[in-house]
């Protein structure tokens, strides 16, 4: 059973260096074993989700630019997430500010062709179905 996603849930992307930490604003009024719980709208760039580091995607402009110019070797690029859409799938059956709760199975795509996930999830009490 996938668990509850909070504030300071750490995270990874496929194209990062290092990992992240989710932030999450206590807007929608939920708190889950003491910080504030997530759901699949949080996934604001900058906001929710920091910078991974570098970024060594060749789909990120930053990068495709820096790799041309060293002749074809791969420059890595500091990190500027881009995500668009919202985390997938979310719990149907649990809600958060009017949204599916965010679990620690979700995913959220980066425009540059990264797939972020979560790796702790922030708390391990409470679990979403």
């Amino acid at each position: 059973m996938p668990q509850q996603v909070v504030a300071g849930a750490s995270m990874m992307c496929t194209f990062g260096a290092a990992p992240s930490v989710l932030s999450v604003l206590p807007a929608n009024r939920t708190l889950t074993g003491g910080p504030p719980a997530a759901n699949i709208m949080d996934n604001k760039p900058m906001v929710n989700i920091p910078p991974f580091g570098v970024c060594m995607s060749l789909a990120n402009p930053t990068v495709a630019s820096a790799t041309a110019a060293a002749l074809g070797v791969l420059t890595p690029m500091p990190c500027v997430p881009v995500t668009a859409a919202p985390w997938a799938p979310g719990s149907p059956n649990v809600i958060i500010g009017g949204m599916p709760a965010l679990n620690n199975t979700s995913k959220c795509m980066c425009n540059w062709g990264g797939v972020i996930s979560i790796t702790v999830p922030g708390q391990f009490q409470a679990m979403t179905s």
